[in-house]
């Protein structure tokens, strides 16, 4: 699929490789032919999610803390470019501890740009938020018109794009940020307190067990398949277009759906597989702190500056999700 971008023979530190988007990203960058250093402490990430690559060659694993300055400068030694996906997620999270949540995403940030700016590191792109745009009510959403942050999370990726635009103006350091919308597909942990809300439903489903969806199920969002990610985060790291640099890009597939939309599409489709998921009652409870009620991305910009071109719908992303979840957690 990614065969029409030109990447190979690059060293590329992916930072929270053993997560879900890292590990997706180093299996493509492996695949292209590329050298590829993944920087993770383990805290949200998963070892299995690495042993496809660990009998690799072109694969390096430095286990460490994007909070350690030294870490990052031993990760980013000779390195071509940088994908920096390590972060602490989820919205309730930051809410609970605020504190470590800025630690790792801004101060982790600020080491990750600071040891590769000294290292020479060619291009940062960093995984960036659509919690950003805050309390803001325009929909599509675009990158130029953001609201008040509503959570110790949006506000951190926020500051991420601050720190980036500055080393970019004063040290000259390509950086490139890609606001993330809902991202989904296989390998996401459906386990845990702060579980992204389709792999948890999913797993719910496939265990008889009621999702609950917080509020009326009237909120929206722009949900993204993995490989519209991957898609934008190489478009990213080859782009030459210096005007296409020191940006930040919405990366969606640019429609929305209801959370009440989302669990009846993940129900008809695990339904196919087991008629009995099908009478499972789904469940609504309170809404949830922080939470942005509507989310759409326009994404002309990166259609326009980097030839984005997403090639999976909401519907498309969930069957391809649904079969790999089938055949992973079901017993």
């Amino acid at each position: 699929m990614f065969s029409e971008i030109e990447l190979s023979n690059k060293k590329i530190v992916v930072t929270g490789g053993a997560g879900f988007i890292g590990s997706s990203l180093i299996e493509v960058l492996l695949m292209k032919k590329n050298k590829v250093v993944c920087l993770d402490n383990f805290s949200t990430g998963k070892r299995e999610n690495l042993m496809p690559f660990l009998g690799n060659k072109d694969f390096t694993l430095v286990e460490g803390d994007i909070r350690n300055l030294e870490d990052c400068k031993r990760a980013v030694q000779d390195a071509d470019s940088v994908l920096h996906e390590a972060a602490l997620g989820s919205v309730p999270r930051s809410i609970h501890d605020p504190i470590t949540t800025n630690d790792v995403n801004v101060g982790g940030f600020l080491n990750m740009l600071v040891a590769s700016r000294d290292a020479g590191v060619k291009r940062f792109v960093y995984a960036a938020s659509s919690s950003t745009y805050g309390d803001s009510k325009a929909l599509p959403k675009v990158e130029e018109v953001i609201g008040k942050p509503l959570s110790a999370y949006a506000i951190t990726k926020y500051v991420n794009e601050l720190y980036a635009d500055n080393f970019f103006k004063t040290y000259g350091f390509e950086t490139i940020g890609l606001r993330y919308f809902n991202v989904f597909g296989p390998k996401q942990d459906p386990n845990g307190a702060y579980a992204a809300v389709i792999p948890k439903f999913v797993s719910q489903f496939i265990n008889y067990e009621s999702p609950v969806i917080n509020g009326d199920g009237e909120y929206s969002r722009d949900f993204t398949y993995i490989d519209n990610v991957i898609q934008m985060n190489l478009l990213a790291l080859t782009t030459e277009d210096q005007d296409a640099v020191n940006q930040v890009y919405n990366t969606a597939f640019g429609e929305r759906a209801t959370l009440n939309d989302l669990v009846l599409s993940l129900k008809e489709n695990l339904g196919d597989y087991d008629s009995k998921i099908k009478e499972v009652v789904i469940k609504h409870g309170p809404y949830r702190a922080g939470d942005v009620p509507h989310s759409m991305a326009s994404i002309e910009k990166a259609k326009k500056r980097l030839g984005y071109k997403p090639k999976f719908s909401l519907q498309q992303g969930l069957k391809e999700a649904v079969s790999w979840y089938w055949n992973n957690l079901k017993d």
